[in-house]
């Protein structure tokens, strides 16, 4: 059963560097409107995909909480289902924690705030969007370095940018620009990367300026030389050590799994997502350095959870886990000089199953007659093409809103692979009188049965699952990008406030530097 917590209790656990996962069961949306600092997002609806990556141990403290929905309930008889054992709902939920602590706006908010203290006190050096055009069209020694994913810089990229995401910066930057004479603009679609990714040149305005942008570019930074990768390692080994960085070997891992039962233990893979594809040790996972940084809660959910980084250059696990070791994080990484143990101890992570009934095939939809297929994915992806027919619906408020779905026929959940349908089946059930399955692999296995998908949009829930940033996309407002960085400037005096995050930033003061 779960305990219940209060707002000042729960801020103890961050403020004594305890470990805690804080969960908003809410959508997207809601939570991007307002939820506390550390508060990581996952709908009760995908409760039992999301949350054992984020939480790998069973006795770490889980804490929930909404702002009046009624999920937490469901969401805790789900998070327990799965074998946590010291769960907790925050008492008087939202509301009551905004009373004692901060409430933040957006996502990925620690690294956002974070990246506006270090520009605040190193005073990063920045130029406009339209210095940055008058640079370009003045000088010939530039380069313009993307710091975000491929896929965000396939999508828009100023004019000259090369794809060069953040943890790749120090790794790369001596092969794009080998020179110490050339001009090095970083730049990103809002803030975050350009500063924590480089301490060099931002760009963070360039739509604002109504200046044209390229798009569906595929240049990217090359690997470097052996002599460009030498001399970048010497620049992340002199960094690292000023930071603090710890580096482990072989027997301090074994250590650390060993006591994965006791403290939360997070093994990360920092490289290239095509290098690690191409061999990776066991047990780690992917989490590219620089968005690493930028959206830790994608990939560690536990505060006070210890984390261990992997390379093979001795340059990325570094440069990540100095901006890491700033945010307040345990961080170690792992020597390039020793080998991975085999066979490393890991902990009971809690693992779902599918029901064992409920399912339908592809080959079985045919002997059905009027059903109704109900789709669970996420909004963007329904509008990229679903099933021809299919309702969008939110998993959070399905019991509410599958009453008001067409058709007296079976009701066939959908979703991407079938995960999130076979999770919300015995939620549907429970309030419909009709038949209900789930389609055994979701939408992935209509399309690989070969048959079409549609993009006509039908909703039975307002689409509220995803918060769409105001720097995404070829077409955004004006007024929406420049709130948006109007707001993260504001984010410096939020965490004065708030007094919970823990980040200490380093100032350089190496007397080469």
């Amino acid at each position: 059963m779960a305990k219940s917590i209060t707002a000042r209790e729960l801020r103890k656990y961050w403020t004594n560097q305890q470990e805690v996962a804080l969960l908003d069961v809410r959508e997207e949306g809601p939570y991007s409107e307002s939820h506390p600092l550390w508060a990581l997002s996952v709908p009760v609806s995908e409760i039992e995909t999301k949350l054992p990556p984020l939480v790998p141990r069973l006795s770490a403290p889980v804490v929930l909480y909404d702002n009046g929905e009624k999920y937490v309930n469901r969401a805790a008889t789900k998070v327990l289902a799965l074998g946590y054992r010291e769960v907790y709902i925050l008492e008087g939920g939202l509301s009551a924690y905004s009373l004692v602590g901060e409430v933040y706006r957006d996502v990925g908010v620690p690294s956002k705030a974070f990246g506006e203290l270090v520009e605040s006190i190193n005073h990063t050096p920045s130029l406009s969007a339209r210095e940055v055009k008058d640079v370009l069209e003045s000088e010939s020694d530039v380069v313009v370095l993307d710091a975000r994913r491929f896929t965000e810089y396939n999508t828009m990229s100023i004019p000259h940018g090369r794809s060069c995401p953040g943890g790749e910066l120090l790794y790369r930057v001596f092969e794009a620009a080998p020179s110490p004479e050339t001009t090095v603009i970083v730049n990103c679609a809002g803030r975050t990367r350009s500063i924590v990714g480089t301490q060099s040149l931002i760009n963070s305005g360039w739509t604002l300026e109504g200046l044209d942008l390229e798009t569906k570019k595929t240049e990217r930074v090359p690997v470097p030389s052996a002599d460009a990768s030498q001399k970048a390692r010497l620049h992340a080994e002199s960094w690292a050590s000023y930071v603090g960085v710890s580096i482990i070997d072989d027997a301090q891992l074994l250590r650390f799994a060993a006591e994965s039962e006791d403290r939360t233990l997070y093994l990360l893979d920092v490289r290239d997502p095509d290098e690690y594809a191409d061999g990776h040790p066991a047990g780690f996972s992917n989490a590219p350095g620089g968005q690493l940084v930028q959206a830790t809660e994608e990939w560690v959910g536990v505060r006070g959870g210890r984390i261990v980084l992997y390379d093979t250059d001795g340059v990325r696990a570094r440069m990540t886990a100095s901006w890491l070791l700033q945010l307040g994080w345990e961080v170690y990484v792992f020597d390039t000089r020793a080998t991975v143990p085999a066979g490393l101890k890991a902990p009971a992570i809690p693992l779902w199953h599918p029901p064992h009934t409920g399912a339908i095939t592809i080959d079985s939809l045919q002997a059905l007659e009027g059903a109704t297929f109900i789709d669970l994915a996420r909004s963007p992806a329904y509008g990229k093409g679903h099933i021809p027919g299919a309702w969008f619906a939110s998993g959070p408020e399905l019991a509410r809103d599958l009453l008001s779905a067409p058709g007296d026929g079976p009701i066939i959940l959908t979703s991407p692979d079938g995960d999130v349908a076979s999770i919300n089946l015995d939620e549907a059930l429970e309030v419909t009188s009709r038949e209900v399955f789930y389609l055994a692999g979701g939408t992935a296995a209509w399309v690989a049965a070969g048959l079409a998908l549609e993009t006509e949009s039908r909703q039975l829930s307002e689409p509220i699952d995803v918060y769409k940033r105001p720097y995404e996309g070829t077409s955004n407002a004006r007024k929406d990008m420049q709130g948006y960085l109007d707001w993260e400037y504001g984010l410096v005096a939020q965490l004065a406030n708030d007094g919970i995050s823990g980040f200490h930033v380093v100032r350089d003061r190496r007397s080469n530097s």
